[in-house]
């Protein structure tokens, strides 16, 4: 009888393991313990208890925080809530909008097409989308009345993916030219489909001439489906093509399947600076055309894998998505003395920090209100989302959250000043 029972137990104890094991996501990188990999216990424990503690103060519903270091995967942890208000536990596969962290991937699909010299840098978006051939130029009085005068460059690749094509995001100003433009990426794409989208982009006056100015706005959306334009495919079916499906990205897209729509990360319902309402609408809005500005989704599983993949010079696992010469090229700074450099008016820690294509890129050690070293490249999400690798430091982070007030605005310098100080060597 106890032979019996002693083997029931301990099938059951290797059920429970089994059915433990299939819960678990695996994890998304080689391990390493942090301490191994220059990481100290005590600042170690500094992170662990400020995530637990802005549970506990109802600040943030939950987070799910992945760093590398040398390659390996030495912090992998969920804190909170997933969804606060059905007390659901966050989980480190759960799914994040990612909103303007989809860039960094647009900017990469797109220079699999510049290494296949299918779209130089160079290149008019007109030769695409003939509508952007004769582009004007707002001028605005004193008095604020607009004018336009023919703009004197084109649109090029190269101002699509550094932000210097003019194409200001509406939500970002009130000038009568900012009223012309949809408010952001994801509001276009609940509001319009590509075609549309272009046409009402092409009608209104650029903010900036061409190359001018850094100004945050569309052109990684106007890049995606210029992608489209050449393939003839989705933007989704492109990325996943050409990065995805190498790096086993298994849940990133611009469409979450209806199975997994309990997986998403929910914000509290109030800002927890002003007690505001708040709400994340393109959790649930169908959207026209897959915005590479800002319409993914995806976990700190998938995004750890990618991050890394541009540290390691464009391949990971032995699939190469990019030469190691183009995410050089990728990730050095491109605005030059004759750009107006305005990277620090939407970011203000980044005072000190140029652009590439897709990516804000650090050229001093100082200024910044942010750590880091000369060379590290970085963006960020409007809901709450952050990545950045540090060549110097050979790390990846990438922390995900669902705080899309301006509380967002805090944690990227906390969490920041948290990984620096936890490092030991």
């Amino acid at each position: 009888m106890n032979f019996k029972l002693n083997t029931l137990l301990a099938a059951l104890a290797l059920a429970a393991s089994v059915t433990a094991q299939a819960q678990s996501p695996a994890s998304p990188l080689p391990t390493a313990t942090a301490q191994s990999q220059g990481f100290s216990e005590e600042g170690l424990k500094r992170i662990d208890t400020f995530f637990k503690k802005e549970v506990a103060d109802n600040r943030m519903p939950g987070a799910v925080i992945a760093v590398t270091k040398n390659g390996k995967l030495v912090i992998y942890e969920a804190y909170g809530y997933r969804n606060k208000a059905t007390n659901t536990p966050m989980t480190t596969d759960t799914i994040f909008a990612l909103a303007s962290m989809t860039k960094v991937m647009t900017t990469v699909s797109a220079l699999t097409f510049y290494e296949e010299a299918k779209m130089p840098l160079n290149a008019p978006v007109a030769n695409w989308f003939p509508q952007f051939k004769t582009m004007k130029l707002g001028v605005l009085a004193a008095d604020g009345t607009l004018t336009t005068v023919p703009a004197k460059k084109p649109v090029t690749i190269q101002d699509l993916m550094r932000h210097t094509n003019g194409l200001t995001y509406g939500g970002r100003g009130a000038t009568a030219i900012h009223k012309q433009f949809p408010a952001s990426s994801s509001s276009s794409a609940m509001d319009l489909d590509g075609k549309q989208f272009i046409e009402k982009l092409a009608s209104a006056p650029l903010l900036y001439e061409p190359g001018t100015a850094w100004d945050y706005g569309f052109g990684l959306d106007v890049l995606g489906l210029i992608q489209e334009q050449i393939t003839g495919k989705t933007l989704s079916e492109v990325m996943r093509e050409r990065i995805w499906s190498k790096l086993g990205m298994v849940d990133t897209d611009f469409d979450v399947k209806a199975k997994d729509a309990n997986r998403f990360a929910q914000p509290l319902p109030n800002d927890t600076l002003t007690g505001k309402p708040q709400s994340m609408p393109i959790l649930t809005a169908k959207l026209k055309y897959d915005c590479g500005g800002g319409c993914a989704y995806g976990t700190a599983g998938d995004y750890i894998r990618f991050g890394q993949m541009l540290l390691n010079g464009g391949s990971l696992e032995g699939k190469r998505v990019l030469g190691p010469q183009t995410v050089a090229f990728m990730t050095s700074n491109h605005l030059d003395a004759g750009i107006q450099n305005r990277v620090a008016v939407t970011e203000p820690a980044r005072v000190g920090y140029g652009f590439g294509l897709g990516v804000a890129v650090r050229t001093e050690r100082g200024l910044s209100a942010i750590n880091g070293n000369v060379g590290d490249f970085s963006w960020n999400g409007a809901y709450g989302t952050t990545f950045w690798a540090d060549p110097k430091e050979n790390m990846v982070v990438v922390v995900m959250a669902a705080t899309p007030g301006e509380v967002r605005k805090e944690y990227r310098e906390k969490i920041n000043a948290l990984i620096y100080s936890a490092l030991e060597k």
